[in-house]
């Protein structure tokens, strides 16, 4: 492919006192400061070496890629015998990678990104992620509580991602069909260390961390961990686009090692970034003129990939808090209570402009010269506020009934989510000219016009998952979560409409379970069965229902939820002394009572609708030997409609945004001389688009292979270098396409970034 010159990174993402947020900020520019002094000892004015305090130095570990277990204590066997497709992506990778969102250090899972741009001129921002099919965006989680918000995660205090394949709504309540994702924070633990970075790269990248961990004297089990970061960064090969943050985590931990334990942990994050709205689609492959009084736009030329459509009034703002408390008990080795209570908010506030290119607002006359073509800019605004408070109780266990061993988790949990929208009068932009945008023009000042709605959420659950050793081979499990849930949704008109508000209520009981059964030939492997049942009903991923009888909305409060019926079967093998885990699954997932809106063809809307996900996947993640490891993932599913309209543009039956083959890999090996290298692959085939009666748009993104490489040199044993490149080959693709194909987001273009690594 040869139409697009460069390309874009994937889209990047309660409240301390205002001397800890100080601290935090100085702590990040003063590592950056550090790191540029000389790594000896300097001498006094009297020329004696003055004494430094003792620290502890902690040695450089080899690769680790492999988690024995997922985070959260409802999974409570070993991954080799969990029955089902869990991938783990641990902080090592991610800092190998210099992965910075969720969305980048989810390329470590194959199939599973950021696909879908968005509808018409509305815009997806932050992790909106695919998986297996389906938007998956409205389930993830930290730490098994589900985080509101369209917006992009930083995971400079994450721990490891577990990214959950099937059905989850026995684990988590209601979510995606075909998945969910949650991110376990990182924790104080007892001792002491420091750790820091300083990056510089392409794009205008700077970006600083501090991970800081003290052990408190004097308090019983008691530690401290603070995790911070700064970043101010463009985004390679896209003109104007930024990605600015930073973000403060102090935890607190008391009784670490005893019986009874207690850890409070807030975290800020403030975000200020210039979004991206995509690139005209003209001259990409699949693209035709939509006018045939003008054939000659099918064969015009690619836009600058460069180029951005976006003004000058442009923002991206974001607030996120969170304030966790957990406290724990062991009543004994076996036996433990856990109860976690979450205050959680994000504020959104964005003006994104996108160009729209429908016959009727490309503006290109019959012979003119294309640099006079113009196109229109439509305006997306969103000022909308998440909050979520949530208690949740969980019991662990393991005891003995008529000779088999059980293993217990059960729990009760009570959620609130509610989300308000605030609204604005319709706005306009001057239009901007096909290949040469005008960036500087500017919106004119707005308020809000009066119209907002708010949609509220309260969940009350009960659940339990039980795994039955009935001998030293053979296991069963089973999990069940019964709750009932309350949807409240209210919509106000603008300010002097005459239009009545909307009040919308609906509620029902949900009961979704899974059941597995493991074969174990030998200690070290096992074969498996899983079936589970997930259900999501009408609002449940956004806050909003619609009236009975009327509309087209699948939210309409007469509708029923949507069943999602999976079926797994798999094998996992420790191999290499139980330092590398390989694993194969062949699963189908079928989901029942979708709505269908064939109204454009003469039909109505229904919700007798099915689609079906099936396919194979493959893993392999740990060490070969001490000093290679190895993360890598091979899917090939095969995701379709098999009853009701078309979704995908070209009349398909294939779901859109899903690419039949996916790959992933990524690979280091520590060398003699305190030298590592390692880099990485990965490979989406092609995909389709939706339909919403666009013309001339292409219908389909093509394949792509896409390559990294690392090298990490060790200069002492406190500090190292690493040295990423992307986009090895500056390969040219299409990373994601809107659903009426008139704009894309290109893959990143081949960059640079250094880093200086600290630890004490």
């Amino acid at each position: 492919m040869a139409y697009i010159k460069n390309r874009k990174h994937p889209i990047a993402r309660s409240n301390p006192v205002a001397q800890t947020l100080a601290t935090a900020k100085a702590a990040t520019v003063l590592t950056g400061l550090a790191l540029t002094l000389p790594l000896h000892a300097q001498t006094s004015t009297s020329g004696a070496a003055p004494t430094l305090p003792q620290v502890n130095v902690r040695g450089e570990a080899s690769s680790d890629y492999k988690a024995d277990s997922a985070g959260s204590p409802k999974f409570t066997q070993p991954l080799v015998d969990t029955t089902q497709s869990i991938s783990v992506i641990k902080e090592q990778i991610m800092r190998e990678q210099g992965a910075t969102t969720l969305t980048e250090a989810l390329r470590n899972v194959p199939g599973v990104s950021t696909f879908f741009v968005g509808e018409n001129g509305n815009s997806n921002t932050g992790d909106a992620v695919y998986m297996r099919g389906f938007d998956s965006s409205s389930s993830i989680f930290v730490d098994g509580v589900r985080d509101l918000g369209s917006i992009s995660r930083d995971v400079f205090n994450t721990e490891q991602i577990d990214v959950i394949k099937g059905p989850s709504g026995s684990d988590f309540g209601r979510s995606a069909p075909t998945g969910s994702i949650n991110m376990v924070t990182k924790q104080p633990r007892l001792d002491d260390s420091f750790d820091a970075s300083l990056g510089l790269g392409s794009g205008s990248y700077k970006r600083s961390t501090v991970d800081w961990n003290k052990k408190l004297e004097g308090f019983d089990g008691a530690a401290f961990r603070l995790n911070a970061m700064v970043q101010d960064a463009g985004v390679p090969g896209r003109d104007h686009v930024k990605n600015d943050r930073w973000g403060i985590a102090p935890s607190l931990a008391l009784g670490l090692g005893t019986d009874n334990r207690a850890f409070i942990d807030l975290l800020h994050v403030k975000q200020k970034n210039t979004p991206d709205g995509g690139v005209f689609t003209l001259g990409l492959p699949g693209y035709t003129s939509p006018d045939p009084a003008r054939p000659y736009l099918g064969t015009a030329p690619a836009v600058n990939s460069k180029n951005y459509y976006g003004t000058a009034s442009d923002r991206d703002d974001v607030t996120a808090d969170m304030a966790t408390l957990r406290l724990e008990h062991d009543f004994s080795a076996d036996t433990t209570v856990r109860n976690t209570t979450r205050w959680g908010r994000s504020k959104q506030d964005y003006l994104l402009t996108a160009p729209f290119a429908s016959s009727a607002f490309f503006i290109a006359p019959a012979g003119s010269d294309p640099s006079t073509w113009r196109i229109r800019r439509l305006l997306n605004t969103k000022d909308v506020r998440n909050e979520i408070l949530t208690n949740q109780t969980n019991f662990t266990t393991r005891l003995e009934t008529a000779g088999l061993r059980h293993d217990l988790s059960t729990g009760v949990e009570l959620t609130r989510e509610k989300q308000t929208n605030w609204l604005f009068a319709t706005l306009n932009a001057p239009e901007a000219n096909v290949y040469n945008p005008d960036s500087s023009v500017t919106i004119a000042p707005y308020d809000r016009s009066g119209a907002y709605n708010e949609g509220q959420t309260t969940t009350y659950a009960i659940y339990a998952f039980d795994t039955l050793h009935l001998n030293s081979q053979w296991q069963l499990n089973a999990g069940l979560r019964y709750e009932h849930y309350r949807t409240e949704y209210d919509s106000f008109p603008a300010t002097g409409a005459t239009t009545a508000p909307t009040f919308l209520k609906k509620s029902d009981n949900l009961l979704n379970y899974k059941v597995g059964v493991l074969y174990k030939p030998l200690p070290n492997g096992s074969v498996y069965v899983n079936y589970a049942l997930s259900q999501q009903p009408p609002g449940g991923n956004n806050f909003q229902l619609a009236a009975a009888g009327s509309g087209t909305s699948a939210n309409r409060t007469d509708f029923n939820p949507q069943k999602a019926k999976s079926t797994e079967l798999g094998t996992k093998w420790e191999l290499m002394d139980k330092k590398l885990l390989l694993s194969a699954a062949l699963f189908r997932t079928e989901i029942e009572n979708e709505v269908v809106n064939d109204t454009a063809n003469g039909g109505g809307i229904s919700q007798d609708g099915k689609k079906r996900v099936q396919g194979l996947e493959l893993g392999a993640v740990g060490q070969i030997t001490p000093a290679w490891s190895v993360s890598a993932g091979f899917t090939v599913q095969n995701a379709k409609v098999e009853k009701g309209a078309s979704l995908a543009a070209d009349g398909g039956s294939e779901l859109t945004y899903t690419p039949k083959t996916a790959a992933t890999l990524w690979s280091t090996y520590q060398l003699p001389y305190n030298l590592t290298l390692g880099g990485g692959a990965r490979y989406s085939g092609g995909l389709k688009r939706g339909t919403d009666g666009a013309i001339g748009t292409p219908s389909y993104t093509e394949s792509y292979w896409v390559f990294d490489a690392m090298a990490g040199y060790k200069v002492s044993k406190n500090v190292n270098l690493q040295f990423n490149v992307y986009n090895l080959f500056d390969k040219d693709y299409v990373a994601a396409i809107n659903k009426s194909g008139y704009r894309y987001l290109p893959g990143v273009e081949r960059s640079y970034r250094l880093v200086a690594n600290v630890s004490f």
